[in-house]
């Protein structure tokens, strides 16, 4: 294969974040690679593909840079570009927890564990394991057993963890993510709000742990979530289980889609039969969205339309 991804991270001071991403965005650009890199003055964070002479190069540019002594590359080998352009955002913060009194993992973070470590230490009784990731990635896989906060979004996982604490009294507690920079702020905090008789974390998360060769990726169900037009990627590469469930009719499905309304983009996991048969609607409210994405990309009739309207009224006995 002629190109790589490369999935990165780095917590370091950025003295004018405003101007390094102007910047930083030339130098991708010039290097014609594709993704998106998020930048703050706390670090930086990002995902980009390209050939490998051109990712190569990029990681030697960033590898020169004093600011990113250090720096870990997780690294794909791919068939073309994941993404379809190239991104550099500015953000106030590389993850957005958004918290009152911020984490700073340079100064507080959780223990780092080797995939091997990871893997030995999750089957201890005295240990619970919590995904930190959004609950639509934690639905297509996961760690066997691991523990699915009930949150929309990242931010929202402290409040969690305060209202079930008693989950984790008295226990270990694990984190993942999938490379490893959600679980550098959020282990810091479950330290800092002495949550869990002790703190570890997966260092560089299930990317890294599906390339152990040790940990193999084993004790991992499902296919890994990433953020890119790739979707999903295997993981365990002993043995393959599917736990993700069709968002209709709940039978094994591994294929994400997002809903066909514009104004909702939840994602949802469907076969493309049961996508078809609810016009990629989430709901039926959804589907009858004037803006639906599903009908205006295949072009579909005003009359087929109305036919497959009815049918979802029959199936949801609702008048539509």
């Amino acid at each position: 294969m002629n190109y790589q991804v490369l999935l990165y991270y780095h917590y370091t001071t950025i003295e004018n974040p405003e101007a390094f991403a102007e910047e930083h965005l030339q130098a991708c650009k010039d290097l014609n690679l594709k993704g998106r890199v998020l930048v703050a003055a706390e670090g930086i964070n990002g995902t980009v593909s390209g050939t490998v002479q051109d990712t190569n190069a990029y990681m030697d540019m960033m590898r020169n840079n004093p600011l990113f002594e250090g720096i870990v590359f997780k690294i794909d080998e791919a068939e073309g570009h994941a993404f379809k352009k190239m991104k550099c955002r500015l953000r106030p913060e590389l993850v957005n927890l958004s918290l009152e009194d911020d984490v700073n993992p340079k100064e507080i973070t959780g223990r780092y564990l080797s995939p091997a470590e990871f893997m030995e230490e999750m089957q201890r009784e005295d240990t619970v394991v919590l995904d930190v990731r959004n609950t639509y990635e934690y639905d297509v896989g996961h760690f066997r057993g691991a523990i699915r906060p009930e949150v929309e979004t990242f931010r929202d996982t402290p409040a969690w963890v305060r209202a079930n604490r008693e989950l984790f009294e008295g226990k270990r507690v694990l984190t993942y993510c999938t490379g490893g920079i959600r679980c550098e702020k959020f282990s810091g905090w479950l330290k800092r709000e002495g949550i869990g008789e002790d703190v570890g974390q997966l260092h560089g998360g299930i990317v890294t742990y599906g390339k152990d060769p040790v940990a193999k990726g084993q004790l991992w169900d499902g296919q890994m979530y990433v953020f890119d037009e790739r979707i999903t990627v295997p993981i365990n590469q002993v043995e393959h289980v599917v736990v993700g469930k069709d968002h209709y009719d709940g039978t094994p499905c591994e294929r994400y889609i997002k809903c066909a309304n514009p104004e909702c983009n939840k994602h949802i996991l469907a076969s493309e039969e049961n996508e078809a048969k609810h016009l990629g609607g989430c709901s039926l409210e959804c589907a009858k969205h004037p803006r639906n994405r599903y009908i205006a990309k295949h072009n579909l009739s005003e009359e087929y339309v109305i036919e497959v309207m009815e049918q979802l009224e029959v199936r949801f006995g609702t008048s539509v």
